[in-house]
């Protein structure tokens, strides 16, 4: 009986003894240092961030770009198929028509074909009439018969052609929707980063921006590029040339092809177009499909494209100087030629 008492009296004890070292235990685990914040972005990583989103921009721009010049083909495509579709069943139209009154002249000569005319006449002259009619007659018929064929043959090619134009249109329509997306979701997080910093680290942001621009225009002109490089420009590159230049100030919008704003292929194949000179619309076609040109002989009006996956060009205009639409953000604007990396150098002319 007396153990008993002592072991409900110690378990009695251990229970209080718990319920009283429970808020210290709560305490200390409340008190346990918080995982450290991560460590604040350098300005210069915030800049390589803005950098690269904006450049990613400029890849989905090309691509909307792109997208909507398809768009405006296939559109123009199916105009001209629908067209085509029209005038060939006009055409049929017209063959049954001809094939109607070649029935209802037969029908006025007794219901009897040429060929039983012919046998049962006695004159040898109209013999001679009738068989050359006849003859003319089963050409004609065979004539219309293989027109009509084939003008329904070209009908079934032209409705096959519209249904293909229509899938395509609407594929360029899903991936200029997509590219639009992805452009202005790109955009929104750049300014997110730069809306972030305070005013005097926007001030400093702009200007390691300028610095890497110099930083690499004078590692560029370092090599000797310019050693040789021609000033003259033929008469089209100095058109083009003066209406680039004449956009100076005007802002970057993407897609814009001007007159008040411009991307930068917008504002290379509005320059170009001045003189006259169809150009692809993209900076990427530019560079795949004009004819390129080794950098040592590079001439005013030329046209620079940069980095590797062809995302941005500008127009040389000398002296080591470019004219281009920048990003979203910036105008129309002369920079060092080298102050980007460089892909190649196309020509337009």
């Amino acid at each position: 009986m007396n153990r008993r008492r002592h072991a409900t009296a110690a378990v009695t004890m251990i229970c209080a003894l718990t319920v009283l070292a429970s808020p210290a235990l709560t305490l200390q685990a409340a008190a346990a240092p918080l995982p450290p914040p991560p460590p604040k972005k350098s300005l210069e990583q915030v800049r390589q961030e803005i950098d690269g989103l904006y450049r990613q921009a400029a890849v989905a721009t090309d691509a909307y770009n792109l997208a909507e010049e398809r768009t405006k083909e296939q559109s123009a495509e199916i105009v001209q198929v629908a067209r085509m579709i029209v005038e060939g069943r006009e055409r049929i139209e017209a063959l049954k028509a001809k094939a109607g009154a070649s029935a209802r002249a037969q029908y006025r000569n007794g219901g009897l074909p040429d060929g039983a005319q012919l046998v049962l006449t006695d004159d040898p002259h109209l013999f001679l009439d009738a068989a050359g009619r006849l003859k003319a007659g089963a050409k004609a018929t065979t004539d219309l018969l293989g027109e009509m064929n084939r003008t329904q043959a070209q009908l079934d090619v032209y409705a096959r052609d519209a249904g293909i134009n229509w899938t395509k249109l609407e594929a360029n329509r899903v991936r200029q929707a997509q590219a639009k997306k992805q452009i202005n979701d790109k955009i929104a997080e750049a300014k997110k980063l730069e809306s972030e910093l305070a005013a005097e680290e926007r001030v400093r942001l702009r200007l390691l921006e300028e610095q890497e621009r110099q930083r690499a225009q004078t590692t560029w002109l370092g090599t000797g590029v310019l050693t040789g490089l021609t000033a003259d420009a033929t008469p089209d590159a100095k058109k083009a040339i003066a209406f680039a230049m004449g956009q100076i100030g005007k802002p970057y919008v993407w897609g814009a092809e001007g007159p008040g704003s411009y991307d930068c292929s917008g504002l290379t194949q509005s320059a170009w177009g001045a003189t006259g000179r169809t150009i692809p619309r993209t900076s990427q076609e530019q560079w795949r499909l004009l004819p390129r040109v080794d950098i040592k002989d590079m001439q005013p009006g030329d046209l620079i494209v940069y980095f590797a996956d062809a995302s941005h060009i500008g127009m040389y205009v000398g002296n080591g100087t470019m004219v281009h639409a920048p990003r979203p953000g910036r105008d129309v604007t002369l920079a060092g030629a080298g102050s980007m990396q460089i892909l190649g150098v196309v020509r337009p002319t």
